[in-house]
């Protein structure tokens, strides 16, 4: 019987639930699992499973035994790991999530940096706003843009963003710039689904926090959009510091209201921290951080 295979099988079924489920996702014949988990149990002396029509539950037994399949099973996974490099130099897939936008202004720059710099690792980058779960979907790192709740994760600030209103000079010299948010009232607004509301926009911070009502004249779901429209002369809108920065830079928009600004959110590397981290995981860490917060500090 080969041991390894057999817990597998058990830790497979415990987690499907049942026998039939665990033969579909190991792709292993249905008598074949019951099988080779019958040979454990007499191999064990002991019963791991109580079996019903409808479940499967652990036995005393069988609880204590899953803990100890699932410790080893790590092991020597982890020891397969290392015996094929990936805790001695840098090599292997990894898998990096960030936000649409940064991720392409700033986060792909560095990762082409860091792939001439290391050859032998591979980089899937996945571009989305969605806050995206690291271990369940097997990431390696996150980058975040937000106040990060506590959690067992490691988090590396590399910077901060800000949240800006902002507006084409044409504009501008027909409305007049807004001194301060209360006169947002008087004029036209586009409106970002994804950062705020498309009804009031909200300043300053704590008790000093100022909720107004803006007028939109346009909703978008995108930032592209939004800034578009803004260099149109349609209006004000409200986008992060990053995705306004060339317009910006290029006078297509003058950013208003910057006293009033809410603290900026802070720039973070998220990863899950647990154990001994894989040298490329490291060796990523160790180039992106320094030349992000470099790129960030360059930028409004």
């Amino acid at each position: 019987m080969d041991r390894l295979d057999a817990m597998s099988l058990f830790v497979a079924t415990v987690d499907a639930g049942s026998l039939s489920a665990a033969a579909r996702h190991a792709g292993v014949p249905l008598p074949t699992i019951s099988r080779k988990l019958s040979e454990l149990e007499k191999h064990l002396g002991t019963r791991l499973l109580n079996r019903s029509t409808r479940r499967l539950t652990l036995t005393d037994p069988g609880q204590s035994y899953l803990i100890a399949c699932r410790r080893i099973l790590d092991e020597v996974s982890e020891a397969e790991r290392s015996a094929a490099g990936e805790y001695s130099s840098p090599t292997g897939e990894l898998v990096i999530t960030a936000p649409v936008v940064f991720g392409r202004l700033h986060v792909l720059p560095v990762i082409t940096g860091f792939l001439a710099v290391y050859p032998q690792v591979d980089v899937r980058l996945t571009l989305s706003d969605r806050i995206t779960q690291l271990a369940e979907e097997h990431i390696d790192l996150a980058v975040r843009i937000s106040e990060l709740p506590d959690s067992a994760m490691v988090a590396i600030r590399v910077g901060s963003i800000r949240r800006i209103v902002c507006a084409s000079p044409a504009y501008l010299a027909l409305h007049a710039t807004p001194e301060k948010p209360s006169e947002l009232a008087g004029h036209n607004c586009v409106t970002f689904e994804g950062l705020t509301a498309p009804a009031t926009w909200t300043f300053g911070t704590g008790k000093t926090e100022i909720v107004v009502p803006v007028r939109s004249r346009l909703q978008v779901n995108t930032a592209e959009a939004a800034i578009d429209a803004a260099i149109a002369g349609l209006g004000l809108t409200r986008v992060l510091s990053y995705q306004a920065d060339a317009a910006v830079r290029a006078d297509a928009l003058r950013v208003v209201l910057e006293p009033f600004e809410p603290p900026p959110w802070p720039v973070s590397l998220v990863h899950a921290g647990q154990g001994r981290l894989p040298v490329k995981l490291r060796a990523f860490l160790d180039f992106a951080a320094p030349r992000l917060k470099e790129r960030l500090a360059q930028s409004l």
